[in-house]
């Protein structure tokens, strides 16, 4: 028996080979993936100076602090309610002018619990060393926490100033923890050139409370000036998926421009 005859399919019309167009099929893949965008935000008051707005009143309840002889619980209240009521405005600022409306909740939510802790703060008559630390604990720990919240949530990889957010929030919530620690301190005697004094919890209270304003200032004002590496936009994007798809397109029509020719011959 002889063997059956094989059939060339190139002369089948039903297995000839279309031709086929790879923008359209490249464009279309495109389509497919891409992210519809939202309206895109234009921030009047960069985050860089909310930074040094807050370096610099944290810099002057710092210096306030520092060369104070006085570091009763008035004066420590009286600074803080000035550092905190000036920062609260700040905060309350940026979120209309450097955030957009879906992440200004945490900025804002920051900004009404230091606006509360200042005035609290600034009540003459309960300027006790009791206030003193419920006002401090509470108003570290409540916007330490919800600033480091707010910078952790962050997608990775994180942005500098996401970083920057958690790290203030950490050092934030450190100063309450670190309040509550001096809490039960003892009473310590002194003196100094024949003249007694008593170190109570309330000097260390305030005398930290200026040490951490010292370190906010610095570390802000070093955030607020390093340089920044420019973010890409939605119209970035899409001519870098447009440049891909061009790309991708020639180096198909080169491939197939050799099998086309085979065929034809």
């Amino acid at each position: 028996m002889f063997p059956a005859p094989q059939r060339d399919n190139r002369t089948n019309p039903r297995f000839a080979s279309q031709p086929v167009d790879w923008r359209d099929t490249l464009s279309a893949a495109k389509d497919a993936c891409t992210v519809t965008s939202t309206t895109s935000f234009t921030p009047r008051l960069e985050v860089r100076h909310v930074q040094l707005l807050r370096a610099g009143f944290a810099a002057l309840a710092a210096a306030m602090v520092t060369f104070s002889a006085d570091h009763s619980a008035p004066l420590g209240l009286s600074v803080f309610s000035g550092f905190a009521i000036a920062t609260a405005l700040v905060l309350i600022l940026a979120a209309w002018l450097t955030y957009p409306s879906g992440a200004r909740a945490p900025i804002v939510t920051q900004a009404v619990f230091t606006l509360i802790a200042g005035m609290v703060a600034g009540l003459g008559g309960f300027r006790t060393p009791v206030m003193l630390f419920s006002v401090l604990i509470a108003w570290a720990l409540i916007t330490g926490f919800i600033e480091a919240i707010s910078g952790w949530r962050n997608p990775r990889p994180r942005t500098p100033d996401a970083r920057d957010a958690l790290t203030i929030g950490i050092i934030t919530m450190l100063l309450g923890l670190v309040l509550i620690a001096v809490t039960f301190f003892q009473p310590q005697p002194y003196s100094v050139e024949g003249h007694d004094f008593v170190l109570t919890s309330t000097i260390i209270a305030v005398g930290i409370f200026g040490g951490y304003a010292a370190v906010i200032a610095v570390f802000l004002a070093i955030a607020g000036f390093s340089p920044r590496r420019p973010e890409l936009t939605g119209n970035d994007v899409d001519a870098s998926a447009d440049a891909s798809t061009n790309d991708t397109a020639s180096a198909a029509d080169a491939a197939t421009a050799p099998n086309a020719s085979r065929d034809n011959a």
